[in-house]
Formats: C-alpha cells, sequence, structure tokens
C-alpha cells in the first residue's frame, strides 16, 4: 500500500467528511460529522487532538456520536458511553472473477425504512434512515420482507468502504452477508478502488469470516460512543 493511500485510511472519517461526502457532511474548522439523518460519525482533522469546541455547535445534547482513534481525557461538556476496539481490515485479494449475487435488489428510498428496521435489529454499526444514500446498497427480500443487506459509505481516494453488512437473525446460515459483500467488492474493484472494511473486536466470529474471504487487518484502533452532556 502506498503512502497516500495510507494517509488517507488512517484518517478515513476526515477526508471523507472533507471530500466525497462533504456534501453531507455538517461542522467547520477542523471538526465535522455526518450531518443528521446519516450515519452519526464524527471525524477531525487532527482525531488525537479533537476539535471538541467547534464540533458543539453542530451536535443535540445527548445525541450518540461514533468517535473514531480518539483515545484522550474526556473534555468538559461531553459524555463517552462506549469505548471498543475497533479492526480496520483492507482487501487484499484479486477481484473476485465473478458478481456472486446478480439478483440481488439495489436498495433505494423506497427501502430505506426497511434498512433501518434491519440496522436496529442486527446492528451493524452506525446507520441512520439516509445511510443508504452515501452510496449502493444491496439488499435480498424473502417472502417480502429484507432478509441481508450490504452497502458503501466512507470512501476517499480509491478507497471505498463496505459498510452495513447484516443479515435477519431468521435468515442467517445461507451466505446471504458474505455473497452481498463479495459483490460489493467485485463492483468496487471494477472502478479501480480498494475495499476495506470495520469489525468491533468483540465480534471474532465476523473478523475470521473477513480473513478468510480475502481481507487482512490493517490497524487496530479505538471506537467509542460520545454525545454532549
Amino acid at each position: 500500500m502506498h503512502q497516500t493511500m495510507k494517509q488517507l485510511l488512517d484518517n478515513i472519517t476526515w477526508f471523507t467528511l472533507t471530500g466525497p461526502h462533504a456534501c453531507y457532511a455538517s461542522g467547520a474548522k477542523d471538526a465535522r460529522r455526518y450531518a443528521t439523518g446519516f450515519s452519526p460519525i464524527i471525524g477531525f482533522a487532527d482525531p488525537l487532538h479533537p476539535d471538541f469546541d467547534t464540533l458543539a455547535d453542530y451536535c443535540q445534547v445527548d445525541e450518540r456520536l461514533y468517535c473514531p482513534k480518539w483515545k484522550g481525557e474526556t473534555p468538559a461538556g461531553w459524555c463517552i458511553h462506549i469505548e471498543k476496539v475497533l479492526f480496520r481490515m483492507v482487501w487484499d485479494e484479486a477481484m473476485p472473477a465473478a458478481d456472486e449475487f446478480p439478483d440481488a435488489i439495489r436498495l433505494g428510498p423506497q427501502h430505506a425504512a426497511e434498512a433501518l428496521e434491519l440496522a436496529l435489529l442486527t446492528n451493524p454499526g452506525p446507520f441512520g434512515p439516509r445511510t443508504i444514500e452515501l452510496g449502493e446498497y444491496y439488499g435480498w427480500f424473502e417472502d417480502g420482507r429484507l432478509a441481508a443487506m450490504a452497502g458503501e459509505r466512507m470512501h476517499a481516494g480509491t478507497l471505498r468502504e463496505i459498510s452495513g453488512i447484516c443479515t435477519h437473525p431468521e435468515f442467517r446460515g445461507r451466505g446471504l452477508a458474505r455473497r452481498l459483500t463479495l459483490k460489493l467488492i467485485h463492483r468496487a474493484m471494477r472502478r479501480g478502488e480498494t475495499p476495506f472494511l470495520h469489525v468491533l473486536g468483540n465480534n471474532p466470529d465476523a473478523r475470521r469470516l473477513y480473513r478468510k474471504m480475502g481481507f487482512r487487518d490493517y490497524r487496530e484502533t479505538t471506537a467509542r460512543i460520545i454525545s454532549r452532556c
């Protein structure tokens, strides 16, 4: 991996929110966040020394936000609710030979409520009612229900995040999320992009699966859920 890609990946939230997703962001100076309705994620120009004073003007009291990488002391006026280990993984194999799930349905605004319902049930990570607008999202429906989905979220340069990977409990064990993920990897690599994803440290089964698929660990970092208080 060349140096420019490493620089982007090490602070991917900031480079996403000030780059390709600036139109979905709010904030100023050295602090940005996804606008209300999208994934509640924040980014800083310097994530080790975050500008919480600027960010405060763009957050509601008690609104919970995901803050990556920062490990410092809690600033006045803010609360830390949860702190977890987060692994960033990067695709390290050849492009899948074919689309693994050609019959999957491209999700659009008409599917937003179903996508949010599945995300709230399975908790694949920070997700909002408009998250599926951030990239290509695909799903699989059975009996009129959204059984599984996966999509794209952050990206900068040639890096593309695969996110929102989840399956309804009644449809697990059939490889639906895996096939959707491989579909997105195939599509990203056809565009000349490098897929990456995030997985929590308390989900070793998912991490093993992603390794088996072809992702490799890039970096262990911290994820905090914080709010103004």
